[in-house]
């Protein structure tokens, strides 16, 4: 096993053990549920917008594989203070990552702790998983009714 596949394992399972911001949200503004029925993942994003529109806190409550919710810990851990047009941009270079496709190298500088799902891409089935919790944010951010299936 290289050093970046040990990192990614580590980082993993710490998240998945201690995720942040893992707990429910009474002051949301916008709410999603994310649905994965391959994995089992079914996962809550809460997130609460300022006036400006800016993410003042993001929680995610539920239950599913360790990928998930590493995810979905660092994505709430890393979004704070950004603008819904700045998630789109970071889901963008984070979907690009887990997926092999090339990034930019402004990306590679935005993605900061998320570079740790590089090796998602190796596990094609796995990417459902690590991008779930995103799709929950965006159909938040886009107030979707309803929960959102990842198949």
């Amino acid at each position: 096993m290289n050093i970046t596949d040990e990192l990614y394992q580590q980082v993993i399972l710490e998240h998945n053990r201690h995720a942040q911001n893992y707990h429910p949200m009474e002051n949301a503004t916008h709410t999603a549920e994310g649905y994965n029925p391959l994995c089992v993942d079914h996962y809550h994003v809460h997130v609460k917008l300022d006036n400006q529109g800016l993410i003042e806190d993001v929680a995610f409550e539920g239950e599913g594989c360790a990928i998930s919710k590493a995810s979905l810990s660092i994505m709430t851990d890393l979004l704070k203070g950004k603008t819904s047009d700045q998630v789109r941009v970071l889901f963008r270079a984070f979907h690009n990552l887990v997926t092999g496709q090339p990034l930019s190298s402004d990306s590679k500088q935005t993605l900061g702790k998320l570079a740790v799902f590089s090796g998602v891409c190796k596990f094609p089935t796995r990417v459902k998983c690590a991008t779930l919790g995103w799709h929950a944010l965006l159909g938040a951010l886009d107030e979707v009714q309803g929960a959102l299936s990842i198949e």
